[in-house]
């Protein structure tokens, strides 16, 4: 039998925090810590972009009143060079002109002091079931309904029986629609393990007979390959 799939908050998500008050940002790193998530804490951005070159965090919480730095300057930084980790911008500037400089400059969402605790975390937790990390108990896609509880898909309201490597198939691209996903991804994140004697043909065999079951007529097109690459689902 192969593995289930996770149905409630992985561990080990780590969180971090520039936040150059320090009396805050042991408040944030209190609640976060206190709801399951490890977390890292800056003062200021001094070191942050070397940190993400080495860990994988899943999300930051910046201010934008930090020293050396605009809080917001650096995110924009951050995308231009190519990090696309989650951003929430938690802030005094309250300004309409600044809160839609800080969604111009790379935010995906933006809280202004004082702040709830319980908004913060709820907050965090949309941006993160959007992503996948965090599962509710059904994920949609286009016709598409993975209940993750019972391991089962729905196409509309038909109910289709997949194994459970096809549903960890299905379920790694769900998580990321639209999103090419190369043959290395696939067989580490779906065969894991078990990918020792791995044939290449192997994730065609199984994207051919999950196609088969889910769009038995070819007209859907939900999976388009990428020559070379892997496939991407649309």
């Amino acid at each position: 039998m192969g593995s289930t799939l996770p149905v409630m908050k992985q561990p080990n998500l780590e969180i971090v925090i520039i936040e150059d008050e320090e009396d805050i940002l042991e408040l944030i790193e209190y609640h976060l810590q206190k709801a399951g998530y490890d977390t890292i804490g800056f003062l200021s951005t001094e070191r942050v972009e070397q940190f993400l070159e080495e860990e994988n965090p899943i999300l930051m919480i910046v201010d934008r009143n930090l020293p050396g730095c605009e809080g917001s300057e650096f995110v924009q930084r951050l995308r231009d060079n190519g990090f696309n980790i989650p951003v929430i911008f938690l802030t005094a500037r309250s300004k309409d002109v600044e809160i839609e400089e800080g969604f111009e400059r790379g935010a995906d969402d933006y809280i202004t002091k004082p702040f709830k605790p319980k908004e913060l975390l709820l907050r965090i937790e949309a941006i993160l079931r959007r992503l996948g990390v965090i599962l509710s108990d059904k994920i949609k896609h286009r016709d598409l309904t993975l209940d993750t509880i019972n391991q089962v898909l729905y196409v509309e309201d038909r109910l289709i029986k997949l194994t459970n490597l096809e549903f960890k198939l299905l379920y790694t691209f769900i998580k990321k629609p639209n999103t090419t996903l190369d043959r290395d991804f696939l067989r580490d994140e779906v065969w894991g393990d078990e990918s020792t004697n791995f044939h290449e043909k192997t994730i065609n065999v199984t994207i051919n007979r999950l196609k088969k079951k889910i769009d038995p007529s070819g007209e859907k097109e939900y999976f388009i390959p990428i020559w070379g690459v892997g496939y991407k689902l649309i």
